[in-house]
């Protein structure tokens, strides 16, 4: 629990703009479906931030679940 407290509190910064990222909604596409989650984004110039639980986590669960298909 104290370990997800300090991720969310974590501000994020772009690295070529050097402002803090904002969560915003972000479309991800794998093998024609589509999906919009809220990940952190640069307000400048769009770059977003997969975090690696996400990542790892259930983006794979969901990656395995469509080539599974």
């Amino acid at each position: 629990m104290k370990a997800e407290q300090e991720r969310a509190e974590k501000k994020w910064l772009c690295y070529k703009c050097g402002v803090a990222m904002q969560p915003g909604d972000v479309k991800v596409a794998y093998l024609g479906s589509e999906f919009t989650v809220q990940l952190p984004k640069c307000p400048r110039c769009g770059l977003v931030h997969v975090p690696e639980e996400l990542a790892l986590g259930k983006m794979n669960e969901v990656e395995k679940t469509l080539e599974d298909k």
